[in-house]
């Protein structure tokens, strides 16, 4: 299994924007997709974001399409998530997950994950 550590979270208000970060601890994300997922209280944790293990291909859900931009930086070893406009429905906890070769949207499609970053957006 793969150890991932988010970072970058925190209580900003709406329309600002925020980059997340996630990198594995003891290993390379070499082979790996990686995912961005979302869980607000009382709801299901939700897909936000993905990216092949190239990084050659991105996908995001409909709710965040033109706001969000996912990337990688193998040399850094480190995928980010850029979150522009931000709202408050965007509050809550955001987790990385990672998994060999190519981009799942569900999280039953995940073993390696990370222990998730607050976000929360004030009106």
């Amino acid at each position: 299994q793969v150890q991932l550590v988010e970072s970058g979270g925190g209580l900003v208000q709406a329309g600002d924007s925020l980059r997340l970060s996630c990198a594995p601890s003891g290993r390379t994300f070499s082979g790996y997709a990686v995912a961005w997922f979302r869980q607000a209280p009382g709801k299901e944790r939700e897909f936000v974001a993905g990216i092949s293990w190239s990084g050659g291909t991105t996908y995001s859900t409909n709710s965040v399409k033109g706001r969000v931009t996912i990337s990688r930086d193998n040399a850094k070893n480190t995928v980010y998530l850029q979150m522009n406009s931000l709202t408050p429905e965007d509050t809550a906890i955001y987790y990385c997950a990672a998994r060999p070769l190519s981009v799942l949207t569900t999280p039953s499609g995940y073993i390696n994950w990370g222990q998730g970053t607050q976000v929360t957006v004030s009106s």
